[in-house]
Protein backbone atom coordinates (compact mmCIF):
# COMPACT_ATOMS: atom_id res chain seq x y z
CA UNK A 1 0.00 0.00 0.00
CA UNK A 2 1.98 2.98 -1.31
CA UNK A 3 1.09 6.52 -0.27
CA UNK A 4 2.37 9.92 -1.39
CA UNK A 5 2.32 12.47 1.42
CA UNK A 6 2.41 16.23 0.92
CA UNK A 7 3.06 18.11 4.16
CA UNK A 8 2.50 21.89 4.09
CA UNK A 9 3.88 22.03 0.54
CA UNK A 10 4.34 25.34 -1.27
CA UNK A 11 6.04 26.19 -4.52
CA UNK A 12 6.73 29.62 -5.89
CA UNK A 13 8.40 30.90 -9.05
CA UNK A 14 9.85 34.33 -8.31
CA UNK A 15 6.92 36.36 -6.98
CA UNK A 16 4.30 33.90 -8.28
CA UNK A 17 2.93 31.37 -5.78
CA UNK A 18 1.82 28.30 -7.74
CA UNK A 19 1.08 26.04 -4.75
CA UNK A 20 0.28 27.42 -1.32
CA UNK A 21 0.59 25.32 1.87
CA UNK A 22 -1.07 22.09 0.73
CA UNK A 23 -1.25 19.04 2.99
CA UNK A 24 -2.77 15.88 1.52
CA UNK A 25 -2.18 12.13 1.34
CA UNK A 26 -2.75 10.24 -1.92
CA UNK A 27 -3.20 6.54 -1.27
CA UNK A 28 -4.34 3.36 -3.03
CA UNK A 29 -7.20 3.69 -5.50
CA UNK A 30 -7.91 6.25 -8.20
CA UNK A 31 -7.76 9.92 -7.18
CA UNK A 32 -8.85 12.74 -9.49
CA UNK A 33 -7.04 16.08 -9.21
CA UNK A 34 -9.33 18.97 -10.16
CA UNK A 35 -8.85 22.66 -10.57
CA UNK A 36 -9.17 25.43 -13.16
CA UNK A 37 -6.29 26.29 -15.48
CA UNK A 38 -3.47 27.82 -13.48
CA UNK A 39 -4.67 26.27 -10.21
CA UNK A 40 -1.35 24.49 -9.61
CA UNK A 41 -2.26 20.94 -10.67
CA UNK A 42 0.76 20.37 -12.93
CA UNK A 43 3.08 21.89 -10.33
CA UNK A 44 1.71 19.49 -7.71
CA UNK A 45 2.15 16.47 -9.98
CA UNK A 46 5.70 17.56 -10.88
CA UNK A 47 6.58 17.78 -7.18
CA UNK A 48 5.03 14.36 -6.50
CA UNK A 49 7.09 12.97 -9.38
CA UNK A 50 10.33 14.51 -8.14
CA UNK A 51 10.66 16.86 -11.11
CA UNK A 52 10.35 19.97 -8.92
CA UNK A 53 11.56 20.65 -5.39
CA UNK A 54 9.01 22.18 -3.01
CA UNK A 55 9.92 25.71 -1.94
CA UNK A 56 8.57 24.82 1.49
CA UNK A 57 7.23 21.64 3.10
CA UNK A 58 7.95 18.07 2.05
CA UNK A 59 6.81 15.47 -0.49
CA UNK A 60 7.45 11.85 0.51
CA UNK A 61 6.70 8.37 -0.80
CA UNK A 62 5.98 6.08 2.14
CA UNK A 63 8.13 8.37 4.28
CA UNK A 64 11.06 8.71 1.85
CA UNK A 65 11.70 12.12 0.23
CA UNK A 66 10.86 12.20 -3.47
CA UNK A 67 13.17 15.05 -4.49
CA UNK A 68 16.65 13.88 -5.58
CA UNK A 69 15.85 10.28 -4.70
CA UNK A 70 16.12 8.22 -7.87
CA UNK A 71 15.10 5.03 -6.04
CA UNK A 72 11.46 6.22 -5.99
CA UNK A 73 11.25 5.70 -9.76
CA UNK A 74 11.13 1.96 -9.16
CA UNK A 75 7.66 2.63 -7.74
CA UNK A 76 6.44 5.62 -9.79
CA UNK A 77 5.18 5.77 -13.37
CA UNK A 78 4.68 9.23 -14.88
CA UNK A 79 2.61 10.52 -17.82
CA UNK A 80 3.45 14.24 -18.16
CA UNK A 81 1.20 16.67 -20.00
CA UNK A 82 3.96 18.10 -22.18
CA UNK A 83 4.16 16.88 -25.75
CA UNK A 84 7.97 16.74 -26.15
CA UNK A 85 9.05 13.23 -27.23
CA UNK A 86 11.70 11.54 -29.39
CA UNK A 87 9.90 11.76 -32.71
CA UNK A 88 12.67 9.91 -34.59
CA UNK A 89 12.06 6.72 -32.56
CA UNK A 90 9.30 4.20 -33.20
CA UNK A 91 6.78 3.64 -30.44
CA UNK A 92 8.34 0.26 -29.66
CA UNK A 93 11.87 1.70 -29.52
CA UNK A 94 10.68 4.43 -27.15
CA UNK A 95 9.02 2.00 -24.75
CA UNK A 96 11.94 -0.49 -24.93
CA UNK A 97 14.33 2.37 -24.06
CA UNK A 98 12.25 3.17 -20.97
CA UNK A 99 12.16 -0.53 -20.08
CA UNK A 100 15.95 -0.74 -20.30
CA UNK A 101 16.31 2.19 -17.90
CA UNK A 102 14.62 -0.08 -15.34
CA UNK A 103 16.79 -3.07 -16.21
CA UNK A 104 13.98 -4.67 -18.20
CA UNK A 105 13.69 -5.74 -21.81
CA UNK A 106 11.55 -6.10 -24.91
CA UNK A 107 9.06 -8.51 -23.32
CA UNK A 108 7.99 -5.96 -20.71
CA UNK A 109 7.79 -3.25 -23.38
CA UNK A 110 5.56 -5.46 -25.52
CA UNK A 111 3.26 -6.13 -22.56
CA UNK A 112 2.90 -2.38 -21.89
CA UNK A 113 2.19 -1.62 -25.56
CA UNK A 114 -0.50 -4.30 -25.61
CA UNK A 115 -2.06 -2.89 -22.44
CA UNK A 116 -2.68 0.46 -24.16
CA UNK A 117 -3.57 -1.13 -27.53
CA UNK A 118 -0.63 0.33 -29.46
CA UNK A 119 0.74 -2.85 -31.01
CA UNK A 120 -0.66 -1.97 -34.44
CA UNK A 121 1.44 1.24 -34.60
CA UNK A 122 4.48 0.19 -32.57
CA UNK A 123 6.84 0.20 -35.58
CA UNK A 124 5.82 3.63 -36.82
CA UNK A 125 7.86 6.68 -35.86
CA UNK A 126 6.38 8.76 -33.05
CA UNK A 127 6.56 11.82 -35.31
CA UNK A 128 3.73 10.31 -37.39
CA UNK A 129 1.46 9.71 -34.37
CA UNK A 130 -1.74 11.58 -33.60
CA UNK A 131 -1.98 13.30 -30.22
CA UNK A 132 -4.03 10.43 -28.82
CA UNK A 133 -1.45 7.87 -30.00
CA UNK A 134 1.35 9.88 -28.41
CA UNK A 135 -0.59 9.89 -25.15
CA UNK A 136 -0.98 6.12 -25.27
CA UNK A 137 2.69 5.44 -25.97
CA UNK A 138 3.58 7.75 -23.06
CA UNK A 139 1.22 5.65 -20.94
CA UNK A 140 2.96 2.45 -22.10
CA UNK A 141 6.35 3.86 -21.10
CA UNK A 142 4.96 4.77 -17.67
CA UNK A 143 3.55 1.27 -17.14
CA UNK A 144 6.51 -0.72 -18.47
CA UNK A 145 8.00 -1.42 -15.00
CA UNK A 146 4.61 -2.25 -13.43
CA UNK A 147 4.66 0.67 -10.96
CA UNK A 148 2.74 0.82 -7.69
CA UNK A 149 2.14 4.58 -8.21
CA UNK A 150 0.92 6.19 -11.44
CA UNK A 151 0.84 9.98 -11.89
CA UNK A 152 -0.94 11.31 -14.99
CA UNK A 153 -1.29 14.94 -16.06
CA UNK A 154 -4.27 15.31 -18.44
CA UNK A 155 -3.79 11.76 -19.78
CA UNK A 156 -6.90 11.63 -21.99
CA UNK A 157 -6.07 14.69 -24.14
CA UNK A 158 -6.50 13.97 -27.82
CA UNK A 159 -7.99 10.50 -27.42
CA UNK A 160 -11.16 9.41 -29.15
CA UNK A 161 -14.06 8.07 -27.01
CA UNK A 162 -13.11 4.41 -27.48
CA UNK A 163 -9.48 5.06 -26.50
CA UNK A 164 -10.59 7.00 -23.44
CA UNK A 165 -12.90 4.21 -22.32
CA UNK A 166 -10.15 1.62 -22.75
CA UNK A 167 -7.65 3.64 -20.70
CA UNK A 168 -10.26 4.46 -18.08
CA UNK A 169 -10.69 0.70 -17.64
CA UNK A 170 -6.92 0.33 -17.21
CA UNK A 171 -6.91 2.98 -14.47
CA UNK A 172 -9.89 1.41 -12.71
CA UNK A 173 -8.19 -2.00 -12.71
CA UNK A 174 -5.01 -0.52 -11.29
CA UNK A 175 -6.98 1.18 -8.54
CA UNK A 176 -8.85 -2.05 -7.78
CA UNK A 177 -5.50 -3.84 -7.50
CA UNK A 178 -4.52 -1.48 -4.69
CA UNK A 179 -2.19 0.74 -6.68
CA UNK A 180 -2.04 4.50 -6.12
CA UNK A 181 -3.30 6.32 -9.22
CA UNK A 182 -3.63 10.11 -9.44
CA UNK A 183 -4.72 11.92 -12.59
CA UNK A 184 -5.75 15.42 -13.52
CA UNK A 185 -8.35 16.12 -16.19
CA UNK A 186 -10.26 19.13 -17.50
CA UNK A 187 -13.09 16.82 -18.60
CA UNK A 188 -15.04 16.50 -15.38
CA UNK A 189 -17.24 13.63 -16.54
CA UNK A 190 -14.13 11.46 -16.91
CA UNK A 191 -13.08 12.11 -13.34
CA UNK A 192 -16.60 11.40 -12.11
CA UNK A 193 -16.59 8.05 -13.95
CA UNK A 194 -13.11 6.87 -12.91
CA UNK A 195 -12.05 8.42 -9.61
CA UNK A 196 -13.16 7.05 -6.25
CA UNK A 197 -11.75 10.17 -4.56
CA UNK A 198 -11.11 13.76 -5.61
CA UNK A 199 -8.78 16.52 -4.51
CA UNK A 200 -9.72 20.05 -5.56
CA UNK A 201 -7.14 22.82 -5.91
CA UNK A 202 -8.16 26.44 -6.53
CA UNK A 203 -5.62 29.27 -6.92
CA UNK A 204 -2.86 27.08 -5.52
CA UNK A 205 -4.77 26.17 -2.37
CA UNK A 206 -6.39 22.91 -1.32
CA UNK A 207 -10.13 23.58 -1.62
CA UNK A 208 -11.75 20.21 -0.89
CA UNK A 209 -11.15 16.49 -0.51
CA UNK A 210 -13.44 13.44 -0.75
CA UNK A 211 -16.01 12.15 -3.22
CA UNK A 212 -18.00 14.84 -4.99
CA UNK A 213 -21.31 14.02 -3.27
CA UNK A 214 -19.84 14.17 0.23
CA UNK A 215 -18.14 17.46 -0.62
CA UNK A 216 -21.44 18.86 -1.89
CA UNK A 217 -23.23 17.89 1.30
CA UNK A 218 -20.56 19.48 3.47
CA UNK A 219 -21.33 22.83 1.86
CA UNK A 220 -24.25 23.54 4.18
CA UNK A 221 -24.16 27.26 3.50
CA UNK A 222 -25.21 26.64 -0.10
CA UNK A 223 -28.66 25.45 -1.21
CA UNK A 224 -29.27 21.98 -2.63
CA UNK A 225 -31.53 21.59 -5.64
CA UNK A 226 -33.89 18.67 -6.22
CA UNK A 227 -36.05 17.65 -9.16
CA UNK A 228 -39.35 16.29 -7.77
CA UNK A 229 -42.31 14.74 -9.61
CA UNK A 230 -45.45 13.92 -7.66
CA UNK A 231 -49.16 13.20 -7.99
CA UNK A 232 -49.98 16.79 -6.94
CA UNK A 233 -47.13 19.23 -7.52
CA UNK A 234 -49.18 22.27 -6.56
CA UNK A 235 -50.19 20.94 -3.14
CA UNK A 236 -46.68 19.65 -2.47
CA UNK A 237 -45.13 23.02 -3.32
CA UNK A 238 -47.58 24.88 -1.07
CA UNK A 239 -46.77 22.62 1.88
CA UNK A 240 -43.01 22.68 1.42
CA UNK A 241 -42.59 26.43 0.87
CA UNK A 242 -44.14 27.07 4.28
CA UNK A 243 -41.16 25.39 5.97
CA UNK A 244 -37.89 27.32 6.46
CA UNK A 245 -35.85 24.37 5.11
CA UNK A 246 -37.19 25.21 1.61
CA UNK A 247 -35.84 28.46 0.20
CA UNK A 248 -37.43 28.35 -3.25
CA UNK A 249 -39.56 26.30 -5.64
CA UNK A 250 -39.83 26.60 -9.42
CA UNK A 251 -41.91 24.73 -11.99
CA UNK A 252 -39.87 23.09 -14.73
CA UNK A 253 -42.37 22.81 -17.58
CA UNK A 254 -40.00 20.88 -19.82
CA UNK A 255 -39.47 18.21 -17.15
CA UNK A 256 -43.05 18.44 -15.82
CA UNK A 257 -41.59 18.65 -12.33
CA UNK A 258 -40.77 20.92 -9.43
CA UNK A 259 -37.25 22.23 -8.90
CA UNK A 260 -36.92 22.69 -5.14
CA UNK A 261 -34.11 24.63 -3.48
CA UNK A 262 -33.40 23.31 0.01
CA UNK A 263 -31.58 25.61 2.42
CA UNK A 264 -31.29 22.93 5.14
CA UNK A 265 -30.33 19.60 3.56
CA UNK A 266 -30.90 17.45 6.66
CA UNK A 267 -34.27 18.92 7.59
CA UNK A 268 -35.55 18.86 4.00
CA UNK A 269 -34.78 15.15 3.50
CA UNK A 270 -36.91 14.40 6.57
CA UNK A 271 -39.65 16.90 5.68
CA UNK A 272 -40.36 15.80 2.09
CA UNK A 273 -41.64 12.26 2.77
CA UNK A 274 -43.49 13.45 5.87
CA UNK A 275 -45.36 16.18 3.97
CA UNK A 276 -46.17 13.81 1.12
CA UNK A 277 -47.60 11.23 3.52
CA UNK A 278 -49.67 13.78 5.47
CA UNK A 279 -51.22 15.20 2.27
CA UNK A 280 -51.70 11.88 0.50
CA UNK A 281 -49.27 12.84 -2.28
CA UNK A 282 -47.35 10.16 -4.16
CA UNK A 283 -43.71 10.92 -4.97
CA UNK A 284 -42.68 9.61 -8.38
CA UNK A 285 -39.19 11.14 -8.69
CA UNK A 286 -36.85 12.73 -6.17
CA UNK A 287 -33.39 13.37 -7.58
CA UNK A 288 -30.64 15.91 -6.89
CA UNK A 289 -30.25 18.25 -9.85
CA UNK A 290 -26.91 19.78 -8.86
CA UNK A 291 -24.76 16.86 -7.70
CA UNK A 292 -22.73 16.39 -10.84
CA UNK A 293 -19.01 16.89 -10.39
CA UNK A 294 -19.23 19.94 -12.64
CA UNK A 295 -21.72 21.56 -10.28
CA UNK A 296 -19.58 20.83 -7.22
CA UNK A 297 -16.50 22.16 -8.97
CA UNK A 298 -18.28 25.38 -10.00
CA UNK A 299 -19.39 26.00 -6.42
CA UNK A 300 -15.88 25.44 -5.07
CA UNK A 301 -14.23 27.71 -7.62
CA UNK A 302 -16.76 30.46 -6.92
CA UNK A 303 -16.41 30.20 -3.14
Amino acid sequence: MTTIQLDHVSRWFGNVVAVNDITVDVGPGVTGLLGPNGAGKSTLINMMAGFLAPSAGSVTLDGSPVWRNESVYREIGIVPEREAMYDFLTGRQFVVANAELHGLGAAEAQRALALVEMEHAQDRKIGTYSKGMRQRVKMASALVHDPSVLLLDEPFNGMDPRQRMQLMDVLRRMGDEGRTVLFSSHILEEVEQVASHIEVVVAGRHAASGDFRSIRRLMTDRPHRYLVRSSDDRALAAALIADPSTSGIEVDAAEDALVIQAADFGRFTELLPKVAREHGIRLYTVSPSDESLESVFSYLVAA
